[in-house]
This record gives structure tokens, sequence and C-alpha cells, in this order.
């Protein structure tokens, strides 16, 4: 945290990190609401350091079910973010699939959302799009192959990545 002194500490995936929750907030009540924090050294010495940061807990838990209302209390600020639309996972798709080098075929992202999101009524994340194309590119670099995202590539990137071994 020393470190993201006047700037930004993130702290991802809050609520699955080895501390417990309640310990880690409790660590950071006093330097948040006094601006200042106190290290203990290997000497036994105490020194006042600044506490000048912003601190983003980023969690897919709700937050409710992580800390009680006197902790939601001091983080101020709530921004969800919601799962993409299939206008918006279209578009990532495009965009992306230049940045990668992997073409993308509009039949292939219509058979995508179909058959692995509608029927398998899974929910669209904004992190699918450049997963499943860097699996795609990975594969083609593998076999020596262009990099497109089409039906039978689509296929088998949602295999390898959605499967559970």
């Amino acid at each position: 945290q020393m470190k993201s002194n006047c700037g930004c500490l993130l702290i991802d995936d809050f609520g699955r990190q080895r501390m417990r929750i309640s310990d880690l907030l409790n660590r950071w009540i006093v330097p948040l609401e006094s601006g200042i924090d106190y290290y203990s050294l290997v000497s036994g010495r105490r020194i006042a350091m600044p506490f000048q940061q912003v601190i983003v807990f980023s969690t897919n838990l709700e937050p409710r079910d992580l800390v009680d209302e006197a902790f939601l209390r001091r983080i101020p600020y709530k921004v969800p973010v919601p799962d993409p639309t299939e206008a918006q996972f279209r578009s990532l798709l495009a965009d992306l699939g230049a940045d990668l080098g992997v073409e993308v075929a509009p039949e292939a992202v219509d058979h995508l959302l179909e058959v692995h999101y509608r029927r398998a009524q899974r929910p669209l994340r904004f992190c699918h799009a450049r997963d499943l194309l860097t699996q795609v590119r990975n594969e083609a670099r593998y076999s020596g192959t262009p990099a497109r995202l089409s039906r039978d590539s689509a296929d088998r990137a949602v295999d390898g990545y959605f499967s559970v071994i």
C-alpha cells in the first residue's frame, strides 16, 4: 500500500483473499479516516506515513454478503459494472480481434452468441471476448494457421475456456 501513495490501490477479487475481510478493513479504518498510517519497524520503532490513495475494491460477490453496513459506509462509492449487451460484446470482439490479430467472422459471432450463450444460458462477460479470442490466437500460433474466429474455432475456444477438469 505504500507504493500506491498519491495514486490508486486496487484490491481485486475482494472477498477471496486469504486474510479475513474484517481484518483487512479493520487495518485501514483509521488510515482511511485520518490520512495517516503507522508502521512498526523490526526495531520496534513506529513511523507515521501519509495514507493518501484511492482504494478500489473489485469483486464479483455481493458486498452486503462480505461486510456489514458500517464498513459499506466507509466505502462511499459503489460502481456496478453490468454485463455487456450483445451489441457491446460484438463490438468488443471486433475491436479486440483487430488488436490481437484475429479475424472475426460475423457468422462465427452469431454462432458463438446463439450456441454458447443463449442456449447455454451463460451470461456475457466483458472478459470473455478477450479470453476467447486469445484462445483462438494461441491455437492458430500453435498450428501455424491464420488466426480466425470461425464456428469451429469458437467451439474449441469455448470448450477449452469453460471446461471443468
